[in-house]
């Protein structure tokens, strides 16, 4: 499925302003179908994601590794930072990558630092005991089977210790430049995509499948950092600002938070 027949349509964007006294009548109306519902959404949302001051903005697993490394180290430090990033806010992994990389983020490194070393480098990253145990076995394993390097393939990262589809799809993204080949979806684009009706999935595997079958091609590399940042700030977990969204107040979701307050 394909947005292509909305893309000929022009589409005032309008700059994020809460205070405006614009309807949803002044948007055009591209709620035709599902692809164009979406279409909209997702211009709305990158109104008021304009500024990209989300924490995933500015600290997420794309600025984590050191883009002055070779590429074989480069990529290895975004397997490494995505690896962290689950269940851990972006400021953690952050902060634990720094550490790691004063004192040597590589496959050689990582191997030879004792394990209490590297949870102490690791710590206070969510289930960091865990991921040191991931890190050593995976390091273990590039070197002994990749030539000091991360596999190429969506199967391949899958393959390796504590790495799931959304850090596989994204390491593909990020470490090797690669888009439309799979859609990185974390709990804030699997609640999102399901708050606004694009999906109605009960897992985040579920959700990419359905994403794959309305998100425009183009979109597939966009979307996490979007929805992200978007569930960051606005669309929150608990206590989402309904009353700043401008998908509420242009009749796009229908899902509020009764006791969202505008700022």
């Amino acid at each position: 499925m394909s947005l292509r027949r909305s893309s000929a349509r022009i589409i005032k964007k309008y700059s994020y302003n809460k205070n405006s006294n614009c309807t949803s009548n002044e948007i055009e109306d591209l709620n035709k179908t599902k692809e164009d519902k979406i279409s909209q959404n997702i211009l709305l949302i990158k109104s008021m994601r304009q500024n990209a001051d989300a924490p995933v903005d500015l600290m997420g697993c794309h600025t984590c590794a050191d883009k002055n490394a070779d590429p074989k180290t480069f990529r290895f430090q975004t397997l490494v930072a995505l690896m962290l990033s689950s269940q851990t806010k972006d400021q953690v992994t952050s902060a634990a990558m720094e550490r790691l990389k004063t004192a040597g983020c590589s496959i050689s490194s990582l191997l030879e630092f004792p394990k209490e070393q590297l949870e102490e480098l690791l710590k206070p990253v969510g289930f960091y005991k865990r991921k040191t145990e991931y890190l050593k076995r995976v390091c273990a394993i590039l070197r002994g089977k990749y030539n000091d390097d991360i596999p190429n393939t969506f199967e391949g990262l899958c393959e390796l210790p504590g790495v799931g589809p959304k850090m596989a799809n994204l390491t593909i993204q990020i470490a090797f430049g690669r888009i439309g080949e799979g859609i990185g979806v974390d709990t804030h684009v699997h609640r999102i995509s399901n708050r606004l009706n694009w999906v109605k999935t009960k897992t985040p595997e579920q959700t990419e499948f359905e994403l794959r079958e309305v998100l425009s091609k183009n979109e597939w590399s966009t979307i996490n950092q979007l929805l992200v940042g978007f569930g960051q700030t606005i669309c929150l977990p608990v206590g989402p600002k309904c009353l700043d969204c401008l998908l509420y107040k242009y009749g796009q979701c229908k899902w509020k938070n009764v006791n969202s307050k505008k700022k």
